[in-house]
């Protein structure tokens, strides 16, 4: 019985692995002429009415993308991960271990609050150096 439930876990597992990018792929392709369909019907009815030129670029225009909210989300990502990284390093050279050491995970919440700290300081200094820009160039 163990046998025949390792069987299907692996089948299972390949089979969930291969699948979900196809399906992600097919419903992108459905998404993407559903969009192009629905474009030219668009522009069909806009010259089927008539209707002024100033209206129909605001039809047809593409819309704006939306500016990341938080430009710096990279680099708070990559020090949040460095700190962890370097949390890791250090429990690996104290030879901690994650089962029955609360320190294993204290160090590693330590590592995310350096990498925090320190993208809060790069950002800090970004941001002000980016203002003494803008107001020498005005």
């Amino acid at each position: 019985m163990e046998d025949f439930m390792e069987g299907l876990t692996g089948v299972l597992a390949v089979s969930l692995s291969l699948g979900i990018p196809i399906v992600a792929i097919v419903v992108a392709a459905i998404k993407k002429v559903k969009k192009s369909n629905n474009d030219r019907e668009i522009r069909r009815l806009i010259i089927e009415n008539h209707t002024d030129p100033e209206t129909a670029k605001y039809l047809v225009a593409e819309p704006e993308k939306k500016e990341e909210s938080n430009p710096y989300s990279t680099l708070r990502w990559g020090c949040v991960l460095i700190g962890l990284g370097l949390g890791a390093v250090i429990n690996y050279i104290f030879r901690m271990d994650a089962k029955g050491d609360i320190n294993f995970w204290i160090m590693l919440a330590f590592g995310c609050g350096l990498g925090l700290l320190c993208s809060f300081i790069i950002e800090y200094r970004l941001q002000k150096r980016g203002n003494n820009q803008k107001s020498v160039s005005e």
